[in-house]
């Protein structure tokens, strides 16, 4: 379901690869069963091809992984939650997010990050 710019996130990496990174960070936290996360796949390997070096992206199967999705309360996915700094930036509940939308999401954070 992930491109090869998209990492993939679990109980077990998430504190080195997510709450540790240099760079900020884009979770979809997602499961196999989830039509709307499907849907919103495409545009996820979108943003990991675009902003490759700026921006980590990647996903966590909430049915695989529960530490981490129980600790940021995620009960709905698709959840993308961007961390920076090793918090969360900001939160974008469901599918219904437009390209355009998620660019200027991650943009405003980069920009600050001084990174854009």
């Amino acid at each position: 379901m992930a491109s090869n710019d998209v990492a993939t996130f679990t109980d077990d990496n998430f504190q080195a690869e997510v709450l540790g990174s240099q760079v900020p960070v884009l979770v979809d936290f997602w499961a196999a069963w989830c039509g709307p996360c499907k849907a919103l796949a495409p545009t996820v390997d979108q943003l990991a091809k675009e902003y490759k070096g700026k921006l980590k992206v990647g996903k966590l199967d909430v049915d695989a992984q529960q530490n981490v999705p129980q600790k940021y309360g995620i009960v709905s996915i698709p959840r993308l939650l961007l961390f920076k700094n090793g918090q969360v930036a900001e939160e974008l509940v469901g599918s219904n997010h437009s390209k355009a939308k998620l660019d200027a999401v991650v943009k405003k954070h980069l920009e600050t990050n001084g990174a854009a």
